[in-house]
């Protein structure tokens, strides 16, 4: 199962890319080289319908700009993003690391079924997470993946994080009913997420708590001793070593 075994997690954002691009091959494979439990990406669809994995829809390249949904796979792969890399398919990316859990953001509508192809042929199922900022998203991908395992989308979030703060356990564990893990920022805005209460609320009903972008490796410290189950972050490096050296 995609969260069996003892945590804290590390997940790896978009990779370790100290000397690797986002979201390669490259990437991750130095950040399973680092102590990465998990690695972190994010999926477009490309023109012919294949799950490629990026965060951003467009990308500058050698001046121009370009669009992912414009361009097929193949015309993808010739494009170099550095250090030898090029796009890189989520089956790919799924096939290359056979061992690896991937915690998957689905980006666009069009990435839906793209996204779920790849991770069934791959027979990956068990081994990833699906998440997106739409519940729209989520609930789309995950009917096409059954039983694979979600986070919960923003409008989730936000219903569970109020009835966390309102002390409603029966409540709490309905909203977030389907769901493996809440993962979220430490504030939005003005607005603090991550509290004590949040964190005994997640975990009553069920849920582990990942909490993203963590780079420091103090606040990494303050957020274990909160009692968090996982650090989404840049330095996974970082993150492994501070986890290690308290077990």
């Amino acid at each position: 199962m995609y969260l069996e075994g003892v945590g804290p997690r590390v997940f790896a954002h978009r990779g370790l890319c100290l000397e690797a691009p986002e979201n390669t091959l490259l990437a991750f494979e130095h950040a399973l080289a680092a102590g990465a439990t998990h690695l972190e990406t994010d999926v477009h669809a490309t023109d012919d319908g294949i799950a490629v994995l990026s965060h951003d829809a467009e990308h500058d390249v050698a001046g121009t700009r370009i669009r992912l949904d414009q361009l097929t796979m193949t015309e993808l792969r010739r494009i170099g993003v550095g250090r030898g890399q090029s796009f890189a398919s989520l089956r790919e990316g799924l096939d290359a690391f056979p061992e690896a859990r991937f915690n998957i953001d689905v980006k666009s509508t069009a990435a839906i079924e793209p996204t779920a192809a790849a991770v069934h042929d791959a027979g990956a199922i068990d081994r990833v997470l699906i998440t997106s900022f739409s519940e729209t998203r989520r609930r789309r991908t995950k009917a096409l993946l059954p039983g694979v395992a979600t986070s919960a989308s923003a409008s989730v979030l936000l219903r569970a994080a109020l009835a966390a703060e309102l002390g409603g356990s029966a409540p709490l564990r309905h909203t977030l009913r389907g769901c493996a893990a809440v993962q979220v920022p430490e504030s939005v805005r003005f607005l603090r997420i991550l509290t004590p209460r949040f964190i005994r609320g997640m975990h009553a009903a069920g849920v582990e708590v990942h909490v993203w972008t963590i780079n420091e490796p103090e606040s990494m410290i303050r957020l274990l001793d909160l009692g968090v189950d996982g650090l989404v972050t840049d330095r996974c490096d970082l993150a492994a070593a501070i986890i290690n050296a308290r077990t």
